[in-house]
């Protein structure tokens, strides 16, 4: 941003053109004719005659501007001292996969995913996965204890929970696994089944019919396509902390989740295409800055605590 006074006041001026004009640093399906749609004012919605998918700007755009081998996240850990990275032309072969293995299952557009893992590279696959066909995802802290899970469980009624067997901790290993049983024990809603990642440091005990592991259930994966979504179809579940009472699920949409991000990662965090940007998906609002900066071109620095 050049001058922010110039730029706060042509916002406030003219909003239509200002946010149409900031659309246009996203790759759209159907591009908006109308930035903000205010008739149901305080359900205003963003480029509502728009069309697009967040896993195709994330992922699929720069594998087709010839950017596959460009690195999309770079994975540390501090704790087991693993270090690994991702191009972005395997990042969409493992999230069309991924999303492929979704269809298999059965979910479609409108259906929810929880997904509580620790802070891994399976966890941006699955969240990445799910955009890509237009199921909403929810990502969980790993670790969570069961009855918060449960909550988080019965509120969004997920057909589907990906989850790990194993999280680290400072000087301790944490087994998701029995707690996602606890949990779903707890709830009155069972999703149908669940996809487990085994880790290395403790494998998980798996209920027939409902578990499967994760290399298994993407093994025959046909791989999707993204699908068209309307710029206010749901995105993700954001669940608040829950410390004055029930947790409340916030719902983002995609296309104006999309162009405000893209519009933030340069005019805000001033972060351009193939710089770095350091992210800790651990945090309530990681999904957002910290994964789709992909949208941007920028590498995700994905520092793992968990």
């Amino acid at each position: 941003m050049k001058d922010y006074h110039s730029t706060y006041a042509f916002e406030k001026q003219d909003r239509e053109t200002f946010w149409l004009k900031a659309s246009k640093s996203i790759d759209w399906i159907t591009p908006p004719k109308i930035a903000l749609d205010d008739s149901n004012s305080p359900f205003s919605k963003w480029f509502p005659d728009g069309k697009m998918n967040s896993c195709f700007n994330a992922v699929d755009r720069h594998v087709l501007a010839g950017r596959q081998e460009q690195t999309a996240i770079q994975y540390e850990s501090p704790i087991t001292g693993q270090s690994a990275s991702m191009s972005y032309g395997e990042l969409k072969k493992q999230t069309e996969k991924f999303a492929g293995m979704l269809n298999e299952q059965g979910l479609k557009k409108g259906d929810r995913v929880i997904i509580y893992m620790p802070m891994i590279k399976e966890a941006v696959i699955a969240m990445l996965g799910c955009a890509r066909i237009g199921v909403v995802h929810s990502v969980v802290f790993g670790g969570f204890a069961a009855a918060e899970l449960a909550k988080r469980i019965n509120d969004c009624k997920p057909k589907l929970i990906v989850s790990a067997s194993c999280g680290h901790e400072p000087n301790r290993l944490v087994h998701y696994k029995p707690l996602l049983d606890q949990a779903i024990q707890q709830s009155n809603y069972k999703p149908s089944k669940c996809i487990i990642y085994q880790r290395d440091a403790a494998k998980a005990d798996l209920i027939g019919g409902r578990d499967i592991e994760w290399y298994e259930a993407l093994a025959s994966a046909t791989p999707a396509n993204p699908v068209a979504l309307s710029a206010n179809d749901p995105l993700y579940i954001l669940y608040t902390s829950g410390t004055t009472g029930q947790p409340k699920g916030v719902v983002r949409d995609n296309g104006g989740h999309a162009v405000a991000l893209c519009w933030s990662m340069s005019n805000i965090y001033d972060v351009n295409p193939g710089e770095v940007f350091l992210g800790c998906l651990g945090h309530r609002m990681g999904s957002r800055p910290f994964l789709y900066c992909l949208c941007s071109l920028i590498c995700w620095l994905h520092f793992h605590f968990v």
